[in-house]
């Protein structure tokens, strides 16, 4: 599993996080942070899966 997919991994479930906490506490730009890191994991995530299967296709 590339380096890429676990952070993305992390940063989707931090930006949860961040997301569930700004709803709860009606920060706005808490929930918003939250939302843009769990699309950045998303993408994060996304190139390297691209990288195993580029990997994978080599090997």
């Amino acid at each position: 599993m590339d380096k890429d997919r676990i952070e993305g991994i992390g940063k989707q479930v931090k930006g949860a996080v961040k997301d569930v906490a700004g709803k709860v506490t009606g920060d706005a730009a808490l929930q918003a942070e939250g939302k843009t890191d769990k699309a950045e994991g998303k993408v994060q995530n996304a190139v390297g899966g691209a990288k195993d299967k580029a990997r994978d296709a080599t090997d």
